[in-house]
């Protein structure tokens, strides 16, 4: 139901004038309906290329590989949710060589001269660019490992 365009009171959607204040109402244009306004978290028609290519973005890719994990859209499109599993899994990865094997690699750090931890972030940081670049190609690529769980955890949805 719409509203007065002077005091906000509620108008019957024919009404000429505000049975409140008396203002007169804008009348509605006849015409064809306006087109649907799209929210910021729609992907009715989102490129699956670009949704799989984000899902490798460094560090923050895990987030658009929820989104397409959870999206409608992406439902049945067997490669991209393909790419937001290898995506999330890599970042996984990255939080387990962070968290788990941080610590000791600031103990080697003294007794070696380098940090073991830090050249394997680095390593997996050139993965995602990798991968970046692979997807945005539309090369599919199977990382070892990561890449079967990816395939076996969308084959699990089907």
């Amino acid at each position: 139901m719409p509203y007065c365009v002077n005091c906000g009171n509620q108008v019957l959607a024919d009404a000429r004038f505000c049975a409140n204040c008396g203002a007169p109402q804008a009348v509605p244009a006849s015409g064809p309906v306006p087109p649907r306004t799209r929210g910021p978290l729609d992907v009715s028609d989102m490129d699956p290329r670009m949704a799989a290519t984000l899902c490798y973005v460094p560090i923050f890719g895990w987030l658009a590989s929820l989104f397409v994990l959870a999206s409608s859209r992406f439902r049945t499109d067997t490669l991209t949710r393909f790419h937001a599993f290898q995506g999330l899994y890599l970042f996984v990865a990255w939080l387990v060589i962070q968290w788990v094997f941080g610590p000791i690699g600031r103990q080697t750090y003294w007794a070696i001269g380098f940090n073991p931890v830090k050249l394997a972030q680095l390593a997996l940081f050139g993965v995602w660019i990798f991968m970046l670049i692979k997807t945005w190609n539309r090369e599919l690529f199977k990382l070892p490992l990561i890449g079967e769980w990816a395939d076996r955890s969308v084959s699990e949805q089907r």
